[in-house]
């Protein structure tokens, strides 16, 4: 049996990747700074500051995993765009790589973001696109998937580089679009928006999940986007958002100005995803949001909080 270690395991993502990962037969090991905040069946778990160099070679050789899924990294939405946070997650990234390489391990799939493209182009290909990051976040991921690269081609790691572009759903942090017109509808106060004209590819987090299990499943080498290939504007997604708590007198459009930079469109190219990872998503923008409503609106739900509103 596959045997994956995957760091960020209580995180947005990765909560969600452990049963997908199951679902492959893989003897899932997850890691978390915490104690686990959740009981997945079959899976175990380790706790590990993986910032601290003794104990990612500690959880290496203890788990001598021939898999890594890595999506532990800085995310506080307040300041992750800028933090030098980002610098010390580099270090430990390479550090665990080349820790879980030396531990016998064969492949590393990590988890980058659509922030490394050039936001000018709109269409994100893999291939075609170049690569101009406009956040200290979008470079220091840019520059570890150079460094793991180089590194795969020196070690014959097989690595993959899962570019994520935009996502929503249970568990989804403060702060972000979905999570905060959800929270303010359900407050009943007026939820302050953009002009929402912008295009942007959303995906379910259960679908990004299931794609980046699938992505350390296949031997797929490289850089994969990980989207849904479908870009929709913003004010669609908000508007259904409302109409699902009859809340469309609470949007204001507007009311939020939108940077002479930001970019019109950000579209991934999932070619690579479907014909060579043999992967599509399951779904729909439509359905996950009305399920991401319900979810938010259940009293049942665990770990339900309401943000300050700021879509």
């Amino acid at each position: 049996m596959k045997r994956v270690l995957v760091t960020g395991a209580t995180g947005f993502i990765g909560r969600h990747a452990l049963p997908a990962l199951v679902k492959r037969r893989f003897e899932v090991h997850a890691v978390s700074h915490r104690a686990a905040a959740q009981v997945e069946a079959d899976v175990r778990w380790h706790r590990a500051d993986l910032l601290e160099p003794a104990e990612i070679q500690r959880l290496a050789a203890e788990v001598e995993a021939s898999h890594l899924l890595h999506f532990a990294w800085y995310a506080a939405p307040k300041d992750y765009r800028t933090s030098s946070e980002n610098l010390r997650w580099v270090q430990a990234t390479i550090e665990l790589v080349r820790a879980f390489r030396e531990a016998g391990g064969e492949r590393a799939v990590l988890a980058g973001t659509c922030f490394e493209y050039d936001g000018r182009y709109g269409f994100c290909s893999e291939v075609l696109t170049p690569l101009s990051p406009s956040t200290f976040y979008g470079v220091c991921k840019s520059s570890l998937q150079q460094i793991m690269t180089a590194y795969s081609k020196q070690s014959g790691l097989s690595i993959a580089w899962g570019r994520i572009f935009f996502l929503y759903g249970p568990f989804e942090p403060p702060g972000r679009l979905v999570s905060s017109v959800i929270a303010g509808l359900l407050r009943h106060e007026p939820v302050n928006c953009s002009h929402g004209n912008q295009l942007r590819d959303f995906m379910h987090v259960a679908d990004v999940a299931d794609a980046m299990a699938a992505l350390t499943s296949a031997s797929v080498p490289g850089i994969v986007n990980i989207g849904s290939g479908r870009a929709v504007p913003l004010r669609d997604i908000i508007f259904s958002l409302a109409d699902e708590v009859s809340g469309r007198g609470l949007i204001k459009l507007g009311a939020i100005r939108v940077p002479a930079d930001e970019p019109p469109i950000i579209a991934a190219d999932i070619r690579r995803l479907r014909d060579e990872v043999g992967w599509q998503p399951s779904i729909t923008l439509e359905q996950g949001l009305v399920d991401t409503v319900r979810w938010w609106s259940s009293a049942a739900s665990p770990d339900r909080t309401f943000f300050n509103v700021s879509a």
